[in-house]
């Protein structure tokens, strides 16, 4: 009887290690998920704000919808979208615009690799009026052509962004909207 005893503690202290230590998994789990959770709850308010407070390019057929802030540096692209200094205005020009395809920074044109001609990509200035792009083109070039930059006498819109392996980048070509036959690439 004393085996059995001693089983039937060993069995409890057993359950006991077992329960605390499931327990204790549960506990820190949740907490790490909260942890994830409110990160991107933050992540996402500071991206509406963003773009309640500047001008937003969007592109239904991929999901995207991203601010855009003035400047193509680190801290600029790290929050939102760039807008090249110097390049065009909207609905004006080449506008052209810079974006990570990144888990590390914003993830803003990570499915701009899914781009096809004809998908429409809406630029909204700060009173929100609305300028309609037509996707002519999507390409690669290397980091230093520059050329995609120029103005090319018509009016459109280019963003620009990093392959998945980074050694290159991504360009896409819209032509305003009603303007697309008129010009080419």
């Amino acid at each position: 009887m004393n085996n059995t005893a001693d089983n039937g503690r060993r069995n409890d202290k057993m359950q006991q290690v077992l329960f605390i230590t499931g327990l204790a998994a549960i506990i820190i789990g949740t907490g790490i998920l909260g942890f994830f959770g409110a990160r991107k709850i933050h992540r996402e308010y500071l991206k509406q704000q963003l773009m309640r407070e500047n001008p937003v390019v969007e592109i239904t057929d991929l999901d995207i919808k991203a601010p855009v802030l003035e400047g193509t540096d680190s801290k600029t692209i790290s929050r939102a979208v760039g807008h090249f200094n110097g390049t065009g205005g909207f609905g004006s020009g080449n506008y052209c615009i810079a974006g990570h395809s990144s888990t590390i920074y914003k993830e803003y044109f990570n499915d701009l690799k899914n781009i096809m001609a004809g998908m429409e990509i809406r630029l909204q200035d700060r009173e929100k009026r609305s300028y309609t792009y037509t996707v002519k083109d999507s390409f690669i070039v290397d980091p230093d052509e520059t050329w995609v930059l120029d103005d090319f006498g018509d009016d459109r819109i280019t963003l620009i962004t990093c392959t998945d392996d980074g050694k290159q980048r991504q360009v896409v070509v819209g032509l305003l909207k009603g303007k697309m036959d008129k010009r080419q690439i």
